[in-house]
């Protein structure tokens, strides 16, 4: 037997001058014969191994449990526990340790069957081959070496992508919450939106007579009919919009024209009264929010047959808003005196209107306008307890509209209020000397309200 100088396997090789020591690979021979176990020991001198020896298997299982062992070569035949036994025990207990076993020509059958028990790496016959000896130790070491680095990279692989799931994680907390504040800063800012609008048509309402509260009521039926006919969210808010400050262009009219009902206008006060409708959409020309709202406002007298104004559009080239919008103002006006003297009741009213069917209105939406506003159709309103407001606490929800004692609106249904919103309440009472009746939801009807804000429930 030669001493054939055994390369060591890439991942153990010697370290280069300067560079830290690395621990060397171990190899255990286990051979009952010291002859045997000085050759082993001989060829893989040259090695950049470190061999330790154990002669039997009971010494090397015993050797194994104190060191731990890279890669074992064990003689078959041994006394005691021979080495598929012992092989096969490795296996069991140490499956990273690289198995090569020994055997003469005659237990050739038994080695067959150790690769299956022991799954041993090779079987070499004695007398060995030392090249052939040196290549199945380099062999397995190099084998081994690569498996350690795979289960290495499947660990840091599966760390990495724990941590990836954790950063996720924590990336979809964050956005789920920075989505909430959104949401929430939104829902304020449509808040405030119809807020600033219920103001801003307040102002008409101010000169009180047949157009107080003519534009909430108009905007709360324009709001209606959309709903029923299935309109989207988007479309629902421009009505109700559109319902609400309709009527601006009129700000500029004298007292005797909004006192007086439409019949009796002179040539002149009913030309004026005509442009109205152009004059709204100018004055809310400049407000970059109301611009899908502006047709609806300069539309919402024109007529189905094509006989309205300002523009004599027919049909379906009225903006289906304004054609809502149609409907919904007279049905306020021929309420309040505006269209007809004296006022006409409900019925009347829809009776009226039935008779524009294809004509003044869109026969669609009427229908659906006279559909819902039958009386047998419109649930009875929840009973409602009635408090001052030295006894209202934040978070009771209004039950009705809260109006002034002149008639203007102040906070509409489903409000909810707050501990501030009160204490402002109180202030204008004191201010107007007057005391002020707040309409507040049974407490397990507030609590079925949604969380969407008040206003925006009442304006969609």
């Amino acid at each position: 037997m030669s001493s054939a100088v055994l390369e060591a396997p890439p991942s153990v090789a010697a370290p280069a001058a300067g560079a830290p020591a690395t621990t060397l690979p171990t190899v255990l021979c286990v051979d009952d014969e010291p002859n045997i176990l000085s050759a082993l020991q001989r060829v893989l001198r040259g090695a950049q191994v470190s061999v330790l020896s154990a002669s039997g298997g009971e010494e090397a299982l015993a050797l194994m449990q104190v060191r731990p062992v890279d890669l074992v070569i064990s003689d078959m035949r041994m006394p005691g526990m021979d080495g598929v036994q012992l092989l096969e025990q490795l296996h069991a207990r140490w499956p990273q340790t690289v198995r090569i076993l020994l055997t003469g020509h005659a237990d050739l059958h038994s080695a067959v069957s150790a690769v299956n028990r022991g799954a041993i790496f090779r079987y070499l016959q004695k007398p060995w081959n030392e090249h052939e000896l040196q290549g199945a130790v380099r062999e397995g070491l190099e084998r081994q070496a690569l498996q350690r680095e795979t289960l290495r990279l499947q660990a840091l692989t599966q760390r990495q992508n724990a941590e990836l799931q954790a950063l996720n994680d924590e990336l979809e907390a964050r956005v789920q919450a920075r989505t909430a504040e959104l949401h929430a800063s939104n829902d304020k800012l449509k808040r405030n939106y119809l807020n600033s609008i219920r103001v801003f048509s307040n102002l008409l309402e101010l000169r009180g007579g047949p157009l107080a509260g003519h534009g909430r009521r108009v905007a709360e039926t324009a709001r209606d009919i959309a709903t029923a006919m299935a309109l989207p969210e988007e479309a629902r808010l421009q009505v109700f919009v559109a319902g609400l400050v309709h009527d601006v262009g009129l700000l500029g009219a004298g007292d005797r024209l909004l006192q007086r009902p439409v019949p009796r206008y002179t040539p002149e006060e009913a030309a004026l009264y005509r442009l109205h409708p152009a004059a709204g959409e100018q004055s809310l020309m400049a407000l970059d929010d109301l611009q899908p709202v502006l047709p609806l406002v300069r539309g919402h007298h024109e007529r189905w047959d094509g006989g309205g104004f300002p523009d004599q559009l027919a049909g379906a080239a009225i903006p289906l808003g304004a054609r809502i919008l149609a409907v919904a103002t007279a049905f306020d006006e021929l309420q309040n005196g505006h269209l007809v003297t004296p006022p006409a009741t409900r019925e009347e009213a829809r009776t009226l209107m039935r008779r524009g069917r294809g004509t003044q209105f869109d026969p669609e939406v009427l229908d659906v306008f006279l559909h819902i506003t039958e009386p047998q159709r419109k649930p009875a309103a929840p009973p409602s307890l009635v408090l001052h407001t030295d006894a209202a606490e934040g978070g009771m929800v209004l039950a009705r509209d809260l109006l002034s004692g002149k008639g203007m609106l102040m906070l509409t249904a489903g409000h909810v209020l707050t501990p501030s919103l009160i204490r402002r309440i109180r202030e204008f009472e004191e201010r107007e000397g007057s005391r002020l009746e707040l309409h507040i939801q049974p407490p397990a009807l507030a609590a079925a309200v949604p969380s969407a804000p008040a206003t925006l429930r009442g304006a969609a």
